[in-house]
């Protein structure tokens, strides 16, 4: 793994770790936009080529993409359901280094059920190719470059060929329950008093 191509796995701790530092991190968050908004900025500054003498006229640039402020209240009520139904919040912030692998395993058995049980109860999650891992696919030119994201030795034009490292996956479906005006949705889990 490389820091420029982090593998799989490391790209899902990559992406828990900065969504939870996002989130409870004002700092962190507004650091993350300032970085996406210069990425955007800088694409849109970035000077246009200037033709090469040809016979057939250049490819039109693509305008830039238009970027869209995310609500964290979804994410917020994902978090909160996922502490409900699973204690992720409580496993990820627990100090493990004094538990056993064994004892650490049986509490992941637990929190993946629940995570698990949420994640269908609330989507529809489906892979991007019906391939199994491992099989060869020819993709033609025009493949939806958002769905699929080539890997390894790059080079050229498409069609490309190659074997599915990873199927992908895709929300079909999101049935998160509805929130009243008043709903807090940054208290994840309320704090518990036993009388």
């Amino acid at each position: 793994m490389t820091d420029s191509n982090p593998s799989f796995l490391g790209r899902i701790s990559l992406a828990v770790s900065t969504f939870f530092s996002i989130l409870g991190d004002g700092e962190f968050a507004a650091g993350v936009l300032r970085l996406r908004n210069s990425g955007a900025a800088a694409a849109s500054a970035a000077p246009a080529p200037t033709p090469a003498p040809a016979a057939a006229p250049a490819p039109a640039p693509q305008p830039a993409p238009t970027l869209k402020e995310a609500s964290p209240d979804a994410a917020l009520q994902l978090l909160g359901l996922l502490q409900r139904d699973a204690r992720f919040i409580d496993f990820v912030e627990e100090d493990i280094k004094a538990y056993s692998d064994a004892d650490i395993g049986a509490a992941a058995r637990l929190v993946h059920d629940g995570c698990r049980t949420t994640l269908r109860e609330h989507f529809t999650i489906r892979p991007v190719r019906d391939e199994a891992e491992g099989s060869r696919v020819t993709l033609a030119e025009g493949f939806d470059a958002t769905s699929i994201r080539l890997t390894g030795n790059v080079v050229g034009k498409a069609p490309f060929n190659g074997s599915i490292s990873h199927r992908g996956w895709r929300v079909d479906e999101v049935r998160l329950p509805k929130l009243t005006d008043s709903h807090n949705a940054k208290v994840i889990a309320p704090a518990e008093v036993e009388l």
